[in-house]
């Protein structure tokens, strides 16, 4: 027999097996929704089981509203009690949602009221509504008397506030691609175009320097720009404007974001390597940003100053804060000052001499705020010399002049 007669048969490759997968999702589409009742004294007697309803607004592709009942929803209550519900107010079957009712408190002290489904373990699930008109809610939301003689009434008004999370599945499928989307470059693109000086049609004079740059670009950022450039009151010389009130370096840094969208290099911009120098750059930006409108730039500047509170500037920070209508960075400027080891060396500062002149009612906000910080304070841990330091300075608590160089 040959040798070719003798060989082996041979075995099957094997085979492949493409393996796919799949994600179904569950979460919540949620909205909120406020219903003010005024009036509430004349609401009273109107009969057990009658409502006033607000208007209503969509949540998760379905239409809702909330009913409050002022003498209650149930005869067997008496009307000792008020009701407040939530409903189904447009055509739906087996709504899976959560619910949160609050009545809200408007003594300041935000002791809100609250019945709620989110945030917690439930059970059953979420609320099911089967149809239209279907409600969640409680007839014994509040006893009437007690409701009456608390801070939820104010001037005869009571604040509603209602959440709904509609319940919504579906299913991920395998991506079948792949690609990597660069990171936008626009700014870049614009930036390239200030430095190149090409097709500028406006100068800008600025505390002795000038500044060329393109009406377009600058309307385009700044709705201040856009009226003083092309609107029916725009100057009479657009071509070359003087700005008053601004300090050159500060206009170059605003001109950088105009185009970069992206903040400068504040030491560069300053040719101070001063974290202080820095700061007041900051303070200086945010303070040019609320004037042109320029909104991502303030919120920004806003951040940074956040980071770099201390004692040499807490207290400018704060009436800047206070003018520009910065409210996370009062809150912080705030909390910083209301710290005993803080507060004797923060009025030693020539900023707080401009502080008491300049927001005389920030002064007796944070006299409040110091009170309450001493009554609920406990004993903190020292954190180094991180932001209690002074900024830039030493710790001997001397007065510093704050101005950018």
């Amino acid at each position: 027999m040959g040798k070719e007669d003798l060989g082996e048969t041979p075995k099957p490759s094997p085979q492949i097996v493409a393996t796919t997968t799949s994600t179904s999702v569950t979460e919540t589409v949620n909205g909120s929704h406020s219903f003010k009742i005024t009036g509430y004294a004349l609401s009273k007697g109107m009969g057990i089981g009658k409502y006033m309803a607000s208007d209503t607004f969509m949540v998760g592709g379905y239409s809702w509203a909330i009913y409050f009942y002022p003498d209650g929803k149930s005869a067997e209550d008496n009307a000792a009690y008020v009701s407040l519900f939530i409903a189904l107010a447009s055509e739906g079957t087996d709504v899976r949602a959560l619910f949160e009712l609050s009545l809200l408190d408007q003594s300041g002290k935000e002791r809100h009221k609250v019945h709620s489904h989110f945030g917690r373990a439930l059970e059953s699930g979420p609320y099911t509504l089967k149809y239209r008109g279907s409600m969640w809610g409680y007839k014994r939301f509040f006893r009437r008397v007690q409701l009456e003689a608390s801070d939820y009434l104010k001037d005869d008004t009571l604040s509603i506030s209602c959440t709904v999370g509609v319940v919504r599945s579906y299913t991920q499928g395998p991506k079948i691609y792949s690609i990597g989307v660069p990171p936008s470059n626009i700014g870049q693109h614009f930036g390239h175009l200030l430095e190149s000086g090409k097709r500028t049609d406006v100068v800008f004079e600025v505390d002795g320097e000038t500044f060329a740059a393109h009406k377009l670009v600058l309307a385009a950022r700044s709705p201040v720009f856009r009226a003083q450039l092309f609107g029916p009151m725009k100057d009479q010389n657009s071509d070359c404007i003087k700005v008053e009130d601004m300090e050159a370096a500060v206009f170059k840094a605003m001109l950088y974001y105009i185009y970069w969208d992206s903040l400068p290099d504040m030491e560069e911009i300053t040719g101070l390597n001063s974290k202080l120098a820095s700061i007041l750059m900051s303070q200086h930006l945010l303070a040019a940003a609320d004037r042109y409108g320029l909104e991502r730039l303030k919120v920004l500047c806003e951040a940074k100053l956040c980071e770099n509170v201390g004692i040499n500037t807490v207290a400018t920070t704060l009436a800047l804060a206070e003018h520009h209508r910065c409210t996370q960075l009062k809150s912080v400027c705030m909390k910083f000052v209301a710290r005993p080891e803080n507060l004797r060396a923060v009025m030693q500062m020539d900023g707080y001499d401009y502080l008491q002149q300049s927001c005389p009612s920030v002064l007796t906000e944070l006299l409040d705020y110091v009170a309450r910080f001493k009554e609920h304070s406990i004993p903190s841990r020292r954190r180094g010399n991180e932001a209690y330091l002074l900024d830039g300075s030493d710790g001997n608590g001397r007065r510093v002049k704050q101005r950018l160089v």
